[in-house]
């Protein structure tokens, strides 16, 4: 996949109808996700030796594949956020120092555990983006559109692959859910902090109507309802696997959406 020519006319204020903070919002996610791409790959391959089931070791493969290109592309967009003004190139390395520090502090269980909690992240957000319309419609700039929607379609694709081998090494209940629980704050107050100070350095948040209208319109947003939040939650049951929620009907419509004969990321695929 390649979307960098798509991203060529990207306005400054690229979500919405011209939307300050779900600007904002998305540039700081797409800031965290290539180094925490990397991460994912890490972890899922450190245990990729010890795995016998021959399905999983396939989703495995796969898993590393996509998340690769997730990251490659998601870097790319970051660059075009950075030539607008957003701060993504700076975070970057933030986020991959951060990382580092963890791989090298924590055992490798306790990285898969949170690579498997981050994916819960990921699933719950892509489900909203791809059963949503308004989510979409938030997203704005076609091409940041169509990168996110194929984005989501795939991590929709390989949800459960990184809790299955967590399982499949033997990774413990207790750490999984107290990884999840600690990553669950962490990430909503590691957030608000990165969008915060992106706003800081957007002129456009100093003007106090349009930041009023900009923070009472992403309150309403499908990203960061309740569902979100109990869905996230939904992880710590005992006996919880990412499958529980099916959404094999999902992938097929969108797979047919974006791929099928008509499809509309066709011109995307690179040769």
């Amino acid at each position: 996949m390649t979307f960098d020519e798509s991203m060529t006319d990207m306005p400054r204020h690229f979500a919405g109808n011209g939307d300050l903070i779900s600007s904002h919002v998305i540039a700081a996610l797409s800031a965290v996700f290539p180094d925490g791409e990397d991460f994912f790959v890490r972890s899922v391959r450190h245990f990729r030796d010890q795995i016998t089931d021959p399905d999983l070791k396939r989703q495995v493969a796969g898993f590393i594949g996509q998340e690769a290109v997730h990251g490659r592309e998601h870097r790319m967009l970051n660059e075009h956020f950075d030539r607008l003004g957003y701060p993504t190139k700076k975070v970057e390395p933030v986020i991959r120092w951060a990382l580092a520090g963890r791989e090298r502090l924590l055992p490798a269980t306790s990285n898969l555990a949170a690579t498997a909690a981050l994916e819960h992240f990921t699933a719950t957000i892509a489900e909203i983006i791809l059963t949503d319309p308004a989510a979409r419609q938030q997203i704005g700039h076609r091409g940041v559109r169509d990168l996110f929607v194929w984005h989501a379609l795939e991590e929709s694709e390989h949800k459960a692959v990184a809790f299955d081998v967590y399982r499949a090494v033997g990774g413990s209940e207790w750490m999984r859910v107290v990884t999840m629980n600690i990553i669950r704050y962490g990430f909503v107050v590691t957030m608000s902090l990165q969008v915060a100070l992106s706003l800081l350095l957007d002129p456009a948040a100093y003007r106090p109507v349009r930041l009023w209208r900009s923070l009472r319109a992403f309150r309403t947003s499908p990203l960061v309802g309740l569902k979100v939040w109990r869905r996230l939650r939904d992880y710590n049951r005992r006996d919880f696997h990412p499958d529980d929620y099916d959404n094999v009907e999902l992938i097929q419509h969108w797979r047919a959406e974006l791929f099928g004969a008509r499809g509309t990321l066709v011109d995307r695929l690179s040769a």
